[in-house]
């Protein structure tokens, strides 16, 4: 079980802040890169409490749909800015827009 510490806080929004401009990744994605696999969810709840640590993409981030956070208004306009693509259904286009780690 992971808790919900200062490094593990650290370890995801060192990850986010490597998203370049004009991608997109997703919580899984983050919480494998981060070493934590199977904690997608608590991806989205450091996210939530980013500011408090200072200021880091989280506008790149993404579900594995490609769907923005709910309630977000503005982060399809911040994305949009970055030259991200959405489909006609609102979701980011995955293949064209994903962070490929090499």
């Amino acid at each position: 079980m992971v808790v919900l510490n200062n490094d593990f806080i650290f370890q995801i929004l060192a990850v986010v802040e490597e998203i370049p401009y004009g991608f997109v990744a997703t919580y899984g994605q983050i919480a494998k890169l981060s070493g934590h696999d199977k904690n997608a969810r608590l991806v989205g709840k450091v996210l939530s409490i980013s500011e408090y640590y200072g200021r880091f993409p989280c506008h790149r981030v993404v579900n594995a749909s490609g769907r923005c956070v709910p309630g977000w208004t503005d982060q399809q306009s911040l994305l949009e800015n970055e030259g991200i693509i959405f489909k006609k259904e609102g979701y980011v286009d995955l293949k064209k827009h994903q962070w490929k780690i090499k």
